[in-house]
């Protein structure tokens, strides 16, 4: 279960993450561009796995096999919550957003570890947020991962049984973390309207 700063620091990358990946996609035809909730569910998971093989420590969501690639709770309740406190109109920051962009960047350029978890996230979304969703679905299921219990047996996503963990952060070892001081959690938690 995630503790109340991992939770302000999840949804704080969460607005980051839509804001990177909003000008992917848009179009006079499609204002509100390409994403969805499976597409951002599957850059956030992305995001993870990137951040875990550089041992550092980003989101704190955990991730389960899904039908459309990998699935998190966590993720989905801290999109419903943005919404509900208007720092997202679907899937795009909105102006009362403003404030906790500036406080990522700011907390990016505070320390070393924060400022790699924002280069990545950026690259993943760079990477990533131009493609369709079932594309990036399958990007996804082929990923491969190495089980805990059978270090020698590696699987795709594709080939995991439904429901099935990928991913739980907290048992992951990391070097380093994307920290918040006690003053930045401060801020940032008016910023996000709690």
């Amino acid at each position: 279960m995630r503790k109340p700063r991992e939770m302000m620091t999840d949804r704080a990358l969460l607005v980051s993450l839509l804001h990177v990946a909003e000008s992917f996609g848009r179009a006079q035809d499609r204002p509100q561009g390409l994403m969805s909730d499976v597409k951002l569910q599957q850059l956030a998971f992305l995001c993870e796995l990137k951040f875990f093989d550089e041992r550092i420590r980003g989101f704190h969501f955990e991730f389960f096999r899904y039908a459309y690639g990998a699935f998190s709770k966590d993720l989905d309740n801290d999109l419903l919550s943005l919404r509900r406190k208007e720092r997202l109109d679907n899937f795009s920051p909105t102006e009362r957003a403003a404030e906790v962009l500036k406080l990522v960047e700011e907390a990016a350029q505070a320390s070393e570890p924060n400022g790699r978890v924002i280069e990545m996230l950026h690259a993943v979304t760079t990477t990533y947020a131009s493609q369709d969703s079932d594309a990036l679905t399958k990007s996804v299921e082929a990923v491969t991962l190495i089980l805990p219990d059978q270090p020698t047996r590696n699987l795709t996503i594709r080939e995991i049984s439904f429901h099935s963990t990928l991913l739980v952060p907290s048992r992951i070892e990391v070097d380093a973390a994307f920290e918040l001081s006690s003053a930045m959690l401060a801020r940032l938690s008016t910023a996000l309207g709690y």
